[in-house]
């Protein structure tokens, strides 16, 4: 591999290091027992408590001035402006510590440790007066250097999507607001768990390959164990394991699970996302849309300790009770058209005014369903349920219980894309057989994102499933929109990209 000057620069100062007798990279404990956030916002307050303290991170801006120098230290919380003093350091003849390990051989990037006494500058700058350092970290690697001006804007800001997604550890280090993001994140995981075990949920965990891919209409990924000599399947979804839960007698189980899907890729879709989903037994569709509605308000409220949150252009509020339309009455006002009643034939020729491109392995569910993507969905900016879908669409959800030919189904709309999918779930062994065998000729017809029978889930129904109610909320998305995120490799650590050539 062909290093850069300044990479060349920085191993030979590596080297000069290692000659004084410094490890760049010690096994020593380093205790720290402050960090950036709360010295700075307590110091004012409780001056004496830190007068003896020991803080580590990563140099990111240094201004040496003769015998003295700034640096500004960024750990996990922030950044702060620490003081050295040469004599400080070095109090003996010896000032090598300092006018050659610290003035010449440490770079932004380095991580050091510091150990001292808070103050405030003469400019009113909360600082740390450091007493003795340590080298703990030698970067070889110059980081892109991002630059505030006395006005605190910043420039030269990383902002390329193929170095910040590529490299997450490089723009976590220089963007500071992208770490915010994952701890938003964190916190609305969090926000759920806790609603969820405050109301008596159990938290499971289901298999992540499986021997058929159930639980949603995907194309899923296939790899092959090797012992057993049978082809397995990333998971596209956890629904049918969760509801064997059911059938096994708990009353209610969520779980937060990667899924996998191998489909496209954009701003809203990443091959491995994460979902949430939770089955609850003897509760219907209408119950789990107040659960939902009630749940996303609180997850506001944590973040923000409001319920509306800005996205994009649009300030959403998720102050309960959402809207709720049906989906035939939704397409009927997006397009003029009412659908509720064609045939197979009849919603192709629609497609086909509107401009959708229809494949033969299109049955009557997916044919609705693209009308909807395409003329309505774009429109619910605001949450909106979106509810009571064609049988055909919904080959898991229990058949309505007054309106013949559709399923108890929802699912949220929030700023023009689906966060959520819910139903009141079908328990009928008979029916769910009958459903899943209508899937096997779309199949047929090549549509290969239809699904499997999963005998031994029906099985498990035969024994007996109570009522009950199941929904599945995709955590990437929902992020997406309690930060700001315009784009799902936002809020993925490591989202998947084409390998890099070395």
């Amino acid at each position: 591999m062909e290093l850069s000057e300044q990479e060349l620069v920085r191993r030979k100062k590596l080297e000069e290091i290692k000659a004084l007798g410094i490890d760049p990279y010690p096994a020593d404990l380093f205790e720290v027992n402050a960090n950036s956030a709360d010295i700075l916002e307590n110091y004012e307050r409780n001056k004496l408590d830190y007068k003896n303290i020991s803080i580590a991170g990563r140099i990111m801006v240094l201004r040496p001035m003769g015998n003295a120098a700034f640096a500004e230290l960024q750990d996990a919380r922030g950044r702060i402006q620490i003081y050295v003093k040469r004599d400080e350091i070095c109090p003996g003849e010896d000032k090598t510590m300092y006018n050659t390990v610290f003035k010449k051989l440490i770079d932004i990037g380095d991580i050091i440790g510091v150990k001292g006494f808070v103050f405030t500058t003469n400019s009113g700058t909360i600082s740390i007066h450091v007493t003795s350092f340590t080298l703990l970290t030698k970067s070889v690697r110059p980081l892109p250097v991002v630059k505030v001006d006395s006005e605190g804007v910043a420039h030269d800001v990383v902002t390329d999507p193929e170095l910040r997604y590529r490299q997450r550890y490089v723009d976590l280090i220089i963007n500071p607001e992208v770490r915010n993001v994952f701890v938003q994140r964190t916190i609305i995981i969090n926000s759920m768990r806790n609603f969820f075990n405050e109301r008596g949920y159990l938290e499971v965990e289901t298999p992540i390959m499986q021997p058929i891919p159930g639980g949603a209409t995907a194309r899923p990924f296939i790899t092959h164990h090797n012992t057993l000599d049978i082809p397995l399947y990333l998971r596209i979804a956890n629904e049918l394991y969760l509801k064997r839960l059911i059938v096994g007698g708990f009353d209610a189980v969520y779980e937060f699970a990667k899924d996998f899907r191998n489909e496209g890729m954009d701003r809203t879709h990443n091959p491995e996302f994460t979902m949430m989903e939770i089955y609850v037994a003897y509760k219907d569709y209408e119950w789990m849309m107040q659960m939902t509605e009630e749940m996303i308000e609180k997850i506001a409220m944590d973040l923000y300790n409001t319920t509306k949150v800005q996205c994009g252009d649009n300030m959403l509020d998720f102050h309960r009770p959402f809207k709720r339309i049906s989906i035939y009455d939704s397409i009927k006002e997006h397009t003029g058209v009412d659908v509720s009643g064609m045939t197979e034939e009849e919603l192709k020729k629609v497609c086909r005014d509107l401009k959708i491109e229809v494949l033969p392995s299109m049955g009557r569910g997916k044919l609705v369903d693209e009308i909807f993507s395409t003329a309505c969905e774009h429109h619910y900016i605001q949450p909106t349920f979106i509810t009571d879908y064609p049988v055909e669409m919904s080959p898991l959800t229990k058949k309505h219980r007054s309106k013949p030919g559709l399923v108890e189904r929802f699912e949220l709309m929030v700023n023009g894309k689906e966060l959520c999918n819910a139903y009141s779930e079908l328990n009928d062994p008979i029916d769910q057989r009958a459903r899943f065998e209508d899937q096997m000729k779309l199949v047929e017809k090549g549509d290969d994102e239809a699904m499997l029978i999963d005998n031994d889930f029906l099985r498990a129904l035969e024994y007996g499933m109570p009522p009950t109610s199941g929904m599945g909320m995709g955590i990437d998305r929902l992020t997406m929109l309690m930060t700001n995120s315009p784009s799902i490799q936002d809020v993925i650590f490591f989202p998947q990209m084409r390998p890099e050539k070395f």
